[in-house]
């Protein structure tokens, strides 16, 4: 059976981690802390994980590939779209540190429940997980970072007017990943990275 460690060395060779502060996360947010039991025995193995309701807890190289992209600092206010089973929350709230503030969003309420339960295992209390409303985000707030987990047709433009300028949204959108950097009202700087399956964003 695989270990944290061995996951590790596996990522790094792959291409990933290659934030020492996105290792420092991987290592001290253990992913065990968010699988369903069972399935813990693949807890650490590079692929996705079932949780039930047709959702997985995403491939651990997926992960990495956003977070190194995502750029988090101490102190930003992230929006988590799709948190899922809160490993990505956890990650996000160790990344910002108590000064930053993580808000995730899950559309199915017993998955909401079971991340909020998960990430009470860590003391961070500056991240939060809920069940999503009807609208996509939170329309009345801006945020310097915003991580989505779950494909879009399309790059949806109300998550765009919640990303601050200056701020950067990584977002799947049909097989590729986007990472947006938000130069002005106007203008974005759009990277594309291709070869990545996820489930489909509900809106």
């Amino acid at each position: 059976m695989s270990t944290l460690r061995d996951l590790l060395t596996i990522l790094k060779l792959q291409g990933v981690l290659g934030n020492p502060q996105v290792r420092k996360a991987f290592l001290e947010v253990d992913r065990a802390d968010f699988v369903h039991k069972s399935y813990s025995d693949s807890t650490y193995e590079n692929h996705p994980l079932p949780l039930g309701w047709g959702q997985t807890i995403s491939q651990p190289y997926t992960v990495a590939f956003m977070l190194d992209l995502l750029d988090v600092q101490p102190g930003d206010s992230i929006l988590d779209i799709g948190s899922g089973s809160g490993w990505t929350t956890a990650l996000l709230a160790n990344l910002t540190g108590p000064t930053g503030s993580v808000h995730g969003l899950e559309r199915i309420a017993v998955l909401a429940e079971f991340g909020a339960s998960n990430l009470a295992k860590y003391s961070f209390p500056h991240a939060h997980i809920t069940t999503a409303a009807a609208e996509l985000g939170t329309p009345c707030k801006v945020y310097d970072r915003i991580l989505v987990s779950a494909a879009s047709d399309e790059l949806p433009e109300e998550l765009v007017l919640q990303l601050k300028t200056g701020g950067v949204m990584v977002i799947p959108v049909e097989n590729y990943i986007l990472k947006i950097t938000k130069k002005s009202l106007e203008e974005m700087d759009i990277e594309e990275h291709y070869g990545f399956t996820f489930v489909p964003l509900v809106r």
